[in-house]
């Protein structure tokens, strides 16, 4: 007979119960949320994807081959890059939660000291966030690490790579809202036909002005609403496309056959592979499935995409494609026009509701590039404005803003058309693609460990994917692909000349500090009048005495009687605790009453403008000595520096 089992045992199996419906909840709320503010710019594609496929000059057969050679290309290209690459491997090298492209860098310097940045020091590696699995390396990472390590080119090679790809992610953020609106407000014109193309790019650009202008108060207030309409308009897309394979051509499932994109390269030729540069349009926002993985979880992201998102596009492409084969005429406003009569302004409205949830979420994303690149002294420094209390990501950069709304509204009336956007858009995401390809294969490596069979497999297999639709939106580069390029260029200049100035900075401040005998020659008073109070004196170093104050030893007849260096650094983690922020240390000896305060951030901790710092680092300075006195062990100098935790009541900064 089993033994009755206590009530001990039923409570913790209750309690195992309720966590996991919990977890269950939250995952899928989050899935939910993520709905709103990861797939805008995704499930928007199919505004604008075949108007922009078929733009150039290939023709349509009456066997249909090249709708379904498209509908093949999209299919596949769809799962290939977005189901297999992106949710399946890349999510899984996410940095400490985080994602993106400075997660896969910030990875690959932290195990094979690739960082460029000043002040890194090794008690940094002691932090929480910079942990990592100890396992021994194989000969491919030895040999890959002894080549960076060894070549300070290729460090600098691996650095513009990446700037090139946060560049191009820059410029998917004046391109997205650009291309989403037009093409969301140009389905008006079907039914206003006295409407004329002036008209339809004013609308667009009183949108975008309004869209821009509100950025300031912050997108917390209305952020409830993204998720139903992203959800709503991937249920009307799926719907009609529901509708129109059953209506036009219920046999359109046999383009899914890979055979046909063969007999379509075949059929059309070279201008068959160009027209492949409107085919990548349809893994748009792929990439913020990955960049925005620190705000949800990965499963919730998986979720989403997997159970709505995935099934959602492929019908809504197949429907599309299954109109098209039956009226050939309407190749520029498909979309539109494959809605049934009854409901086509109601999808109208929730296509621009969607088009706008999609700009708000390539708007924040570049607010949130231009923070992490200032972090990592790549970018000149902005002001950054906290939109929200009780979510630290929500931030508003004035200065990228009103630049973001310039260039926005130049796009969309200088080129007035949105194949040539489509031209455009299509090569900076295959490019930011790219880069995240090559730098997954080196953490494969690096970071995984595994063998260079398969990191090489996946480059080869993805990276000649998306080399082929760069080669193909290359050559249309004068008609609107020219201006991803332009302004990568321009930023990439910027955030270059910007990173080396850093650089040069931080190396002369280094050679010319002024040296500790000197400080000690000077006495106690350090040859100033010592006045009660406490000086703080800002400084890049995280050693020795910056020159700066040899001028004031020199010219000043009195200074404070303790003097704190202040040095705020950034570190190659996502995050520092706050209890893990501040490092203090003793300059020179006691009776000089000199410290030095080394505060620490990640490249996405935001500094919050309505933080006390000055108190903060005063308490913390408090409890140093106040320790330093309990230990008995004398006091702590730079030579014998500990880590100092912070007052965890204290707001973050």
């Amino acid at each position: 007979m089993s033994p009755t089992p206590s009530e001990e045992s039923i409570e913790q199996e209750i309690s195992q119960q309720n966590v996991k419906r919990v977890s269950c909840t939250t995952v899928l709320t989050l899935a939910y949320q993520s709905l709103g503010v990861v797939y805008g710019d995704l499930s928007t594609s199919p505004l604008y994807v075949y108007k922009t496929t078929f733009s150039g000059k290939s023709s349509l057969h009456g066997n249909d081959e090249e709708i379904y050679g498209v509908l093949s290309f999209i299919f596949w290209t769809f799962t290939l890059i977005a189901l297999f690459k992106y949710i399946f491997i890349v999510m899984s090298a996410a940095d400490n939660g985080e994602g993106g492209t400075f997660a896969l860098y910030s990875l690959l310097c932290r195990h094979a000291r690739l960082s460029i940045l000043p002040n890194q020091q090794a008690i940094d590696q002691k932090l929480s966030a910079y942990a990592m699995e100890r396992s021994a390396d194989t000969r491919q990472s030895f040999v890959m690490k002894s080549v960076f390590e060894k070549h300070p080119k290729f460090r600098q090679g691996l650095l513009i790579f990446v700037l090139l790809g946060t560049c191009m992610a820059i410029g998917d953020g004046i391109l997205t809202p650009a291309i989403s609106v037009l093409s969301a407000v140009s389905g008006v014109q079907l039914k206003i036909t006295e409407l004329h193309e002036n008209h339809v790019v004013l609308i667009s650009c009183v949108i975008l002005v309004v869209l821009f202008s509100l950025q300031h108060y912050g997108t917390h207030r209305v952020a409830f609403m993204f998720a139903p309409i992203v959800t709503a308009w991937l249920l009307c897309i799926s719907g009609i496309g529901i509708y129109n394979i059953l209506r036009w051509n219920p046999h359109i499932f046999c383009a899914l056959s890979p055979t046909y994109m063969l007999k379509f390269l075949k059929s059309t030729g070279i201008e068959g592979w160009i027209s492949l540069g409107g085919v990548v349009l349809s893994i748009t926002g792929v990439e913020m499935m990955f960049a925005d993985l620190g705000h949800f979880s990965a499963l919730s992201i998986k979720i989403a995409f997997t159970v709505l998102v995935y099934p959602s596009l492929i019908l809504a492409y197949m429907g599309e494609a299954a109109y098209l084969s039956r009226h050939h005429e309407d190749l520029q406003r498909s979309f539109y026009k494959a809605i049934p009569e009854a409901v086509f302004w109601p999808v109208f409205i929730v296509a621009t509701f969607a088009a706008v949830v999609a700009s708000q979420a390539a708007i924040s994303a570049t607010f949130s590039i231009i923070s992490q690149c200032c972090a990592l002294n790549c970018f000149p420094r902005v002001k950054i404005v906290h939109t929200s209390q009780k979510i630290s990501g929500q931030i508003y950069i004035p200065e990228v803003n009103w630049m973001l709304m310039c260039l926005c509204l130049a796009v969309t009336i200088g080129l007035r058309d949105t194949n040539m956007m489509g031209h455009a858009y299509g090569l900076a995401v295959t490019t930011v693609m790219l880069v995240t390809t090559c730098l997954m294969a080196m953490v494969m490596i690096i970071v995984w460990k595994l063998q260079i069979f398969t990191a090489v497999a996946f480059l080869v297999f993805f990276g000649s994917m998306e080399l082929l639709y760069i080669s193909a939106s290359f050559c249309k580069v004068p008609e609107g692909g020219w201006i991803p390029l332009a302004l990568s260029l321009i930023f990439l200049t910027v955030m270059y000349v910007w990173n080396y100035g850093t650089l040069q900075k931080h190396q002369f401040d280094a050679e010319n500090k002024v040296s500790m005998n000197r400080i000690l020659r000077l006495g106690p008073s350090l040859g100033m009048v010592r006045v009660p109070g406490i000086g703080l004196i800002y400084t890049n170093l995280v050693t020795g005495v910056p020159a700066v104050f040899g001028h004031f030893v020199t010219n000043l007849p009195a200074f404070h009687q303790v003097l704190v260096f202040v040095c705020v650094k950034s570190v190659q983690v996502p995050y520092v605790c706050e209890k893990e922020r501040f490092l203090i240390s003793r300059v020179g000896r006691k009776e000089h009453s000199m410290f030095r305060c080394i505060v620490r951030y990640g490249y996405k901790n935001l500094q919050q403008e309505n933080y006390d710092f000055e108190n903060t680092l005063v308490s913390e300075l408090v409890q140093f000595v106040e320790k330093e006195k309990e230990s008995g062990l004398g006091p702590i100098t730079e030579e014998s520096s500990r880590e100092v935790s912070a007052d965890t009541e204290n707001p973050q900064l």
